[in-house]
């Protein structure tokens, strides 16, 4: 039977995981955020269903669709009326990839909880590989996206963002960048709270202490334009700075100070050999290019101060993660 109901959930402070007895609790819990994914959904859910029914261990699927416009949430209407361990979650508008995963995560009652994205980049045959590494023991089976097919303009800056948290965090994991992974309970339970404020699951997870293991997954290019364009994939540099680097103002503030004095002791040296050697010093181009220099940096530490102004603002306004406008259950 299909259960609905409206409302508006303010998860600012999100509620714990579900506590279940063991018999209520399925073995696993595959979680799929979607925004706009008409065309592969139905396919997804079929596919991973087929592939954990090969398996003895028991599972719910849960979808959030984060705000779709076009004819997502009919397809998972259709996905549910078929199957009953097929859940769902519809959010009021597009509220984001992270709060979707929070509103998925909590709701997900399996003792393994799988991620993935519903746009087929990732194949649902992988899912065995990586709920059998949780349940040999590993609290994160980080997926790492083999023979990765996206342009160098998506996986460059991706490269970037990766080293990032790999400092931050102090693991060593080589693609926090994929969202298909599987995690125990227990990883989760400790973050849920964080989730959906921070991106990178993943990276909050196992900066908690979780132990990882990675597993090699087949990836393939996504068939339309990618959501990341440039500006956007800097903008999820600076949230990485913000969330996951201590004192980052103390350090820019270094940066700054040993750039500008950098600059002005190599403009003074240059200064005193021209002048000695022709009597002669171009010094508005060197002036302008330091100028242009300190101001390129005031703006990286404007740019991270608004970062930490933003977050600041929403937790002042008491703003809701998110509301759902509906849930099959």
């Amino acid at each position: 039977m299909v259960a609905c109901c409206a409302m508006a959930d303010t998860e600012l402070y999100p509620r714990s995981l579900p506590d279940l007895t063991a018999d209520d609790r399925p073995d696993v819990s595959l979680v799929v955020p979607v925004f706009n994914e008409e065309r592969t959904i139905e396919q997804v859910v079929q596919q991973a269903i087929e592939v954990l029914e090969t398996d003895t261990r028991t599972f719910e699927v849960i979808v959030v669709d984060d705000g779709s416009r076009d004819g997502t949430w009919a397809a998972v209407e259709h996905l549910h009326a078929g199957d009953a361990r097929v859940k769902a979650v519809r959010f009021k508008r597009n509220f984001g990839q992270h709060p979707a995963m929070h509103a998925g995560l909590a709701r997900a009652r399996g003792d393994i909880i799988v991620t993935m994205d519903g746009d087929l980049q990732n194949q649902p045959s992988d899912l065995p590989k990586l709920i059998a590494a949780v349940a040999d023991g590993a609290d994160v089976a980080s997926g790492r996206r083999r023979g990765r097919e996206d342009s160098w303009g998506r996986t460059l800056p991706s490269r970037l963002i990766n080293g990032m948290l790999r400092r931050f965090t102090a693991a060593e994991i080589s693609d926090f960048g994929c969202a298909f992974n599987a995690y125990s309970r227990d990883a989760i339970t400790p973050v849920l709270g964080v989730i959906g404020k921070q991106k990178f699951t993943k990276a909050l997870v196992l900066a908690a202490g979780a132990q990882a293991v990675e597993v090699d997954l087949d990836h393939r290019a996504r068939e339309d334009k990618s959501r990341y364009s440039p500006l956007r994939l800097t903008r999820l540099a600076l949230h990485v700075l913000a969330g996951f680097w201590p004192q980052p103002i103390q350090w820019a503030g270094i940066l700054l100070g040993v750039l500008c004095g950098t600059f002005a002791l190599a403009a003074a040296v240059w200064a005193t050999v021209v002048w000695a050697l022709h009597g002669d010093f171009p010094g508005q181009l060197y002036l302008g290019g330091l100028v242009l220099g300190v101001l390129a940096i005031q703006g990286f530490i404007l740019a991270l101060v608004g970062e930490y102004l933003g977050r600041i603002q929403r937790d002042v306004d008491g703003r809701p993660l998110y509301t759902i406008e509906q849930e099959l259950v």
